[in-house]
């Protein structure tokens, strides 16, 4: 299986690369990002691309790909809808018509968040811009799939790039077996948020939108997979 990574420098993005370098199945991963990550493996290709609105640079090199996984995002807090619109909106379409024009069978999973709105309505500005996201993916000729997870807990060494979300994690650490019990469809980890994508690239789920509970779930289909391989 070879596989397309967006926003691999991120916190969630970090996690999947893992989960994709450490999966026998998955032969070839392309990253792409405006910074290289700085890491090397026999798997790994990357693509420095400063021009997020404008992938037809790229086009040739996206072609023959079995899956996308687009982990590129931003926090809303003190952006302006235009400015949160064009980061979250408009590069992510950017990237996935070309992919979807070259790979009509390609699963592309989006990165979305709990509280999404797919009317496109909600008063929170970044609900609706999430939910035009989805919409938009959904409607492309691929197999597209948004998952919404609530609390992520990182693991194996993956960090925010951001102090403060760093400083949050590490308080909440201890409490992560906790919050597992009492909210379990409202907490997954970088780890499980990889594995749940790499399901949904070989088998693909008969939801289109999964929240943490479902990504769990489809990260344990693909823990027992890799147990029996």
């Amino acid at each position: 299986m070879k596989v397309i990574v967006f926003g691999a420098t991120g916190m969630v993005g970090q996690g999947v690369l893992r989960e994709c370098v450490r999966d026998p199945e998955v032969t070839e991963i392309l990253v792409v990002g405006r910074t290289p990550t700085g890491r090397t493996h026999p798997k790994l290709r990357e693509a420095v691309h400063h021009d997020f609105t404008d992938f037809g640079p790229l086009a040739a090199r996206f072609e023959g790909f079995d899956a996308c996984f687009f982990c590129l995002g931003v926090s809303a807090a003190g952006m302006k809808e235009a400015d949160y619109r064009r980061v979250t909106y408009d590069y992510t379409l950017a990237a996935a018509r070309p992919i979807a024009e070259r790979n009509p069978e390609l699963t592309f999973v989006y990165v979305s968040g709990t509280g999404t709105d797919s009317t496109e309505r909600s008063r929170a500005m970044w609900a609706r811009v999430k939910g035009a996201t989805e919409n938009a993916l959904l409607a492309l000729p691929f197999h597209a799939y948004a998952v919404r997870p609530g609390y992520i807990q990182p693991l194996h060494g993956v960090r925010s790039k951001t102090a403060w979300y760093r400083a949050f994690y590490a308080v909440l650490a201890p409490f992560y077996p906790l919050l597992r019990r009492v909210a379990p469809g409202q907490v997954t980890t970088t780890e499980e948020l990889g594995r749940a994508m790499l399901t949904l690239a070989r088998q693909g789920s008969p939801d289109r939108v999964l929240g943490s509970r479902e990504i769990n779930a489809a990260a344990a289909v693909n823990a027992t997979s890799a147990q029996g391989s």
